[in-house]
């Protein structure tokens, strides 16, 4: 069946990227893999071919492309060719839609642009110790000072995506106690600059999977946030959560497929060139029935994505059905990357090969962005349930 969801500009954009990936990315992945982290002078390459400011608008220096759709691509094609592009994606994809939504012309002006060239690269914190999807009840406090020139943040944040070579954080914090009957109020989103006295990297962590993509723990003691850093409005920043999460678990599920497709491409190609008992493992019935089953659970998340990818540039991605592509995909991507890898046998479990990589990479996309329980939740309370 013939895909429609892309134009003749997004196909060019992805033959762009493959170029890129093969000459800038392939070469030198092991390296990146084995160090735990791409190079921050990556973000350069990347703000050079334009990927920062696809969405950013054209007066602050971006294409003014209001659309998933580029992005979408770019999961393709790296899930495609094996690889990931660090901790970038939090950049683009968290990050951009709460200071496109939130902040005021003043704050545009004053970050997209180094935002778009990658002069500073953006993470968002929300994750604390102990405290896991619960963000109503987070423990960093951000108060006001005496003066009302600035915040004083204590407090600490945990699997921050990027959280290495962030230099600025959005940061959920509480700047009022949660009311009696709302828990949620009393969260705000400050912009902090990773400079800042007082912010400091903890751990690198390091993860079972997405190896290339550095995620840190993060430490404010007494770091002053200028009140000309406040995102949106004060006490209402948990509310500004949900507002991008569609878009989130729509990347997740985005992604998931993505690296099922690949799985699929890998194992076809690992099959026909491994030969055992004077026959390739292709030519054997189990292998194409089990290829054959995978594809077909890849055509369909492929187009539960599709659905989806038009329905988010409509404006008509709701929360529930967000859930629904993102417990589909995973779960799809899950079972096609845990049989791509046995048809590759003992060769399956190295590191050298991109279907071990994608194994464990793969892992998360039931945990985070919403573990696949939650999205059942969400979900059956859809349903009335």
């Amino acid at each position: 069946m013939r895909r429609t969801v892309y134009n003749e500009d997004h196909e060019a954009f992805r033959e762009t990227i493959r170029a890129f990936i093969e000459s800038e990315v392939v070469p030198v992945y092991d390296e990146w893999f084995a160090a735990g982290q791409a190079p921050r002078d990556f973000y350069y390459k990347l703000a050079e071919l334009g990927i920062f400011g696809i969405e950013v608008p054209e007066e602050y220096g971006g294409a003014g492309v209001e659309s998933f759709k580029f992005e979408a691509i770019l999961y393709e094609e790296t899930a495609r060719a094996g690889i990931s592009f660090g901790g970038s994606g939090v950049h683009v994809l968290l990050c951009l839609p709460y200071l496109k939504a939130y902040a005021t012309e003043e704050q545009k002006k004053r970050w997209l642009p180094d935002f778009v060239s990658g002069r500073s690269m953006y993470a968002i914190a929300m994750t604390e110790p102990g405290t896991g999807s619960d963000l109503a009840g987070m423990k960093t406090t951000a108060k006001l000072s005496e003066d009302g020139t600035h915040y004083v943040l204590n407090g600490a944040k945990t699997f921050i995506t990027g959280g290495v070579h962030a230099d600025k954080v959005i940061v959920c914090a509480r700047t009022d106690a949660p009311k009696a009957d709302d828990r949620r109020h009393g969260i705000s989103l400050l912009v902090v600059d990773t400079k800042s006295e007082g912010y400091s990297v903890g751990r690198k962590l390091d993860k079972l999977g997405l190896k290339v993509s550095d995620t840190a723990e993060l430490a404010f003691v007494d770091v002053k946030v200028p009140v000309e850093d406040l995102l949106g409005e004060e006490n209402k920043g948990f509310s500004y959560l949900g507002q991008n999460l569609p878009q989130e678990r729509l990347g997740i599920a985005v992604g998931a497929y993505a690296q099922a497709k690949a799985a699929v491409r890998f194992a076809q190609q690992y099959t026909q060139d491994r030969t055992v008992f004077g026959k390739t493992v292709a030519s054997f019935q189990n292998t194409k029935f089990e290829l054959a089953a995978c594809k077909a659970e890849v055509d369909a998340a492929e187009a539960v994505c599709d659905r989806a990818i038009e329905a988010l540039d409509a404006g008509e991605l709701t929360p529930a059905e967000a859930a629904s592509a993102k417990l589909f995909c995973t779960e799809v991507a899950h079972r096609v990357i845990d049989r791509c890898l046995q048809l590759h046998g003992g060769y399956g479990f190295m590191n050298e090969y991109p279907i071990a990589r994608l194994y464990t990479d793969n892992r998360v996309n039931r945990i985070y962005g919403g573990t696949s329980e939650v999205m059942k939740s969400i979900i059956a309370k859809s349903m009335g349930l």
